[in-house]
């Protein structure tokens, strides 16, 4: 009897071994970055199928607390590489949409000042890779691509193109419903990108005095018609605070067929 009990405990440690090793399920962290005198990472959350249900990156106290403000800043806004990184996923990422994250850091924040002025970030959450996006030419240079705009159905229904485009980054569409855009205080917002037809980025920008602040915010991504690729994506983005770290999590993910 004794030798059975052995033998099935032997067998259940093996099988729960072996799941464990396959790591279907479960969260999957990125590469650490510096960010200034803190650190940023990515992660993926996959459930039992596989299958993604929240993707984020996050930041550690020391690096919200350590960001410069202020200062004399040329062009979009983010002071120079030492306030831009590029954060790739764990492999287990593959299945999402997206192939890294872009952070950038606003000092002063960026055009147009009176909307946009306070000091922010953005997570560009980019489809291409960072090679394809460290490409894209200043608008002036060449506006060819940033003038090749997806069709309507392929961005939220309240989105448009201000015009104009961002060297390494693209076209930008924002939302006309934000309240920012109707004389409200700037404190968060959910953009759209593109370049050459394509959809290229998912982008929360986020005042570094609202991620401070909050704790627990949770909003819906505004929704397109029609996706360009086959594949899962996000509704919701939060922000989360645990354990010295805030978090910007892309949500409630839902599979849907190119069209």
């Amino acid at each position: 009897m004794k030798k059975f009990l052995f033998l099935a405990l032997a067998v259940t440690l093996f099988i729960c071994c072996k799941k464990n090793d396959d790591g279907a399920n479960g969260i999957f962290k990125g590469p650490e970055v510096q960010v200034h005198g803190g650190k940023s990472w990515t992660w993926i959350q996959l459930n039992k199928q596989g299958n993604p249900e929240r993707v984020g990156l996050a930041l550690t106290d020391k690096a919200l607390n350590s960001v410069p403000v202020g200062g004399d800043v040329s062009g979009h806004g983010h002071g120079g590489t030492e306030n831009n990184y590029t954060l790739k996923f764990h492999p287990k990422a593959s299945i999402l949409p997206f192939n890294h994250v872009g952070l950038n850091w606003n000092p002063v924040g960026h055009e147009p000042e009176p909307i946009y002025g306070k000091p922010h970030f953005d997570f560009h959450f980019y489809m291409p890779t960072p090679e394809a996006i460290a490409a894209i030419p200043p608008y002036e240079v060449d506006s060819t691509k940033f003038k090749q705009w997806p069709a309507a159905d392929y961005f939220p229904a309240t989105y448009i193109n201000p015009g104009g485009g961002v060297p390494q980054m693209g076209a930008h569409w924002i939302d006309v419903t934000s309240p920012e855009l109707s004389g409200a205080p700037f404190t968060q917002t959910f953009i759209y990108g593109s370049y050459a037809g394509e959809v290229t980025f998912y982008e929360p920008m986020i005042t570094l005095e609202f991620l401070k602040a909050s704790s627990n915010f949770s909003r819906p991504i505004p929704q397109p018609a029609k996706v360009q690729k086959t594949g899962w994506y996000p509704t919701v983005m939060k922000i989360v605070k645990h354990d010295d770290v805030t978090e910007v999590i892309l949500d409630a993910f839902v599979y849907r067929t190119q069209s």
